[in-house]
């Protein structure tokens, strides 16, 4: 049995990220985190004495056959891409709701990979489980997803990711005193509004205008050099990237309608009016998590002011995916399996 946990995270700031075609021609940056909460992924090969083939457990269950009839896509995928025919059986449980804005649909990719692979008795390192993940979704799937999701939750931490126009990755984990992180952990607030969406269908909208945004994402990149500058220097406030965040907010919601809605703008103003500096709705767009900047004599302000809203604590991870249980299990014969299939049959 394996059991793999991967952290969901936290995008601060970002130019480009979010469109492959964007940062394969121009590049493109981006500052997040990783946090404590994660996806969590058991797997393992299914013993040849059930009437299915595989079962795969998440939102719903599916006892399928054959690998390739499995209605999951990235399940399905990654089975696919790993070349894995035999029957296995794989759990999904996590911390906070899919399709929130954290990133959990590329932890799913990333966990699975990892724990498929050591089903397979082999290691990845971070930057080589990330690739994959990315060639999973956005090749084998074609879902209009970007590459930093999977690059957090590989590599975990507070980091800088850079993609550059040859296709290559650059993680550099940001260089501040562990008591500014913390500091900038006091003033952060993580609020649910409640309306969850399909980042891939927000995405395509997104891909449609970019080639018309160009300045919004240049001064979007220029956001990430201005906060991690304003990480980096003890001297200046952490206010200064609490008001970053509005500026930044403001930019992405002007890529395209899509990104906000009218009950979003109502929850983001009824934010800065309780003391909030700024703030952001995280991932793609159109609902999942709200994210705030407010000054900690403000906290207790701000709650009180959103408190038909699921407020949610969490911290800063430096862990990335990884083996939180290795336990290789008896191998049985593969005649076995074929014998499965003749008795249930018989029986049928």
């Amino acid at each position: 049995m394996i059991i793999t946990s991967t952290p969901l995270r936290i995008s601060f700031f970002g130019g480009g990220t979010d469109y492959p075609v964007w940062y394969r021609q121009y590049g493109g940056s981006v500052l997040s985190t990783a946090i404590n909460k994660c996806c969590y992924i058991t797997c393992r090969a299914l013993p040849p004495f059930f009437e299915y083939h595989s079962r795969i457990s998440y939102s719903k269950v599916e006892n399928v056959n054959k690998n390739e009839t499995i209605q999951h896509p990235s399940v399905r995928a990654c089975l696919q891409y790993l070349e894995i025919e035999d029957g296995v059986e794989i759990h999904h449980v996590a911390d906070l709701p899919a399709r929130t804005g954290l990133g959990t649909s590329s932890a799913f990719t990333v966990g699975l990979l990892l724990g498929l692979h050591a089903l397979k008795n082999q290691m990845r390192d971070k930057r080589t489980l990330a690739a994959e993940a990315i060639h999973v979704e956005q090749e084998l799937l074609r879902e209009a997803v970007g590459s930093q999701d999977q690059v957090s939750a590989a590599y975990g931490g507070f980091n800088r990711i850079n993609f550059h126009p040859d296709g290559s990755v650059e993680v550099n984990r940001i260089i501040t005193p562990p008591e500014r992180l913390e500091e900038l952990e006091r003033h952060l607030a993580l609020y649910f509004t409640g309306f969850s969406r399909t980042a891939s269908e927000i995405a395509q909208e997104q891909l449609r205008v970019t080639p018309h945004k160009k300045q919004e994402l240049e001064t979007m990149l220029q956001l990430v050099d201005e906060a991690e500058a304003i990480l980096a220097d003890s001297g200046r406030s952490l206010d200064e990237f609490g008001r970053l965040l509005h500026e930044g907010w403001q930019l992405k919601r002007s890529l395209t309608q899509k990104i906000t809605t009218a009950n979003i703008d109502e929850i983001y103003q009824a934010g800065l009016s309780a003391g909030a500096l700024g703030g952001k709705l995280l991932g793609a767009g159109g609902g999942g998590f709200m994210l705030f900047y407010v000054p900690p004599e403000r906290r207790a302000a701000l709650r009180e002011r959103l408190k038909n809203l699921l407020c949610v604590p969490f911290s800063f991870s430096n862990r990335g995916s990884h083996i939180v249980v290795y336990e290789p299990e008896e191998v049985y014969d593969r005649l076995l399996a074929y014998e499965r299939s003749v008795v249930y049959a018989d029986h049928s």
